[in-house]
């Protein structure tokens, strides 16, 4: 345990991925100060630690930006408002004293005194799903990847997807390009992700740019050292066998809230419940916006998380400061305005 360190400011942000470094920006506009956590080494959150080349296609104006230049972009965007950051520590407690001034202690002992907490954490502390296959175990870093870190390791390779969700069509696209021969298997003969996305990957199997193996899943994976088949069988029950370089499972992540369940919010199914008026939780001057977060139509999209951090600062800014007039310029095309 490293000496204690105390930082003093008006928001702490827990967790530094893009939903948080956005709410360090609509916090700065309102001249409050912000300090982030995260027990990630670096910012960014799953964009930067699971597929920083990954393409993202809902981000307005950006018809297609790789994920590491979005995180690359809020950081030069929140620049001018002077951010603290504490990464590489977990949050493990939180108290608050009988001003009302939040503490909220890391795994290094650090401290930081907060007047609101922004919980951004994603979702949480997380692991990725595996599927249940012989030997996945034995294979694991040696051909079977649970995210894809740097594309070029799969050039001229022969690499199967697995999954039916927006991660595996959108890498399916990607790494089409990259591999010697792409495979992506789904359980099922219809994806989860965005029909957009589906309807690239159909044309993908018709140009004979990817095999496209659906009603199927994996069964077993073998090697000699490293992987070199897959297993697979029908839903006709008819086996098949593929020659594999690399299997990337993309089955989605499991939430662990880790000590944030402990905190008194209410939480549903490992997601804190928000009032959609101002993204606050149960309790006061708790706020949770991004994946982290539930409410009845969420959809789990960075831009709904940009939304929710807009509306937060804007209650937040009445919370840490209750008797100073909320005072906001922005730029229209026929000039500066305020309220």
């Amino acid at each position: 345990m490293s000496n204690q360190t105390t930082i003093h400011t008006d928001l702490c942000v827990i967790g530094a991925g893009p939903v948080g470094l956005f709410a360090v920006f609509e916090a700065g506009l309102l001249k409050m100060r912000c300090h982030l956590i995260d027990a990630l080494p670096q910012v960014g959150g799953q964009l930067s630690e699971i597929y920083p080349h990954k393409p993202i296609y809902d981000i307005p104006g950006f018809p297609e930006i790789k994920a590491q230049e979005l995180v690359d972009n809020l950081m030069e965007q929140i620049k001018p408002f002077d951010p603290g950051f504490t990464l590489g520590e977990k949050v493990e407690k939180l108290n608050r004293d009988e001003n009302g001034v939040f503490k909220v202690t890391t795994s290094y002992n650090t401290e930081i005194h907060c007047k609101a907490v922004v919980i951004a954490g994603g979702l949480g502390c997380f692991e990725p799903r595996k599927p249940d296959i012989e030997n996945l175990a034995v294979f694991e870093g040696k051909g079977v990847n649970y995210m894809v870190k740097d594309p070029e390791v799969y050039r001229n390779k022969k690499i199967v997807v697995a999954g039916g969700g927006d991660s595996a069509l959108d890498w399916t696209i990607f790494l089409a390009n990259i591999a010697k021969e792409t495979t992506l298997v789904h359980r099922g003969d219809t994806f989860r992700g965005a029909p957009d996305s589906a309807e690239k990957v159909f044309k993908l199997a018709e140009m004979g740019k990817i095999n496209l193996i659906l009603s199927s899943h994996l069964t077993k994976i073998n090697g000699n050292g490293h992987l070199k088949e897959i297993n697979l069988l029908g839903k006709d029950k008819e086996e098949k066998t593929l020659e594999a370089d690399y299997l990337i499972p993309l089955f989605g992540l499991s939430p662990k809230l880790g000590p944030i369940a402990d905190w008194g919010l209410n939480i549903e199914k490992s997601q804190i419940m928000v009032n959609t008026q101002d993204y606050s939780t149960n309790v006061e001057g708790i706020f949770a916006i991004g994946d982290i977060n539930t409410y009845p139509g969420k959809l789990k999209l960075i831009l709904s998380g940009f939304h929710e951090g807009a509306l937060m600062a804007q209650s937040a800014f009445k919370f840490v400061y209750p008797d100073q007039k909320l005072s906001f310029k922005y730029t229209t095309v026929y000039g500066v305005n305020s309220f």
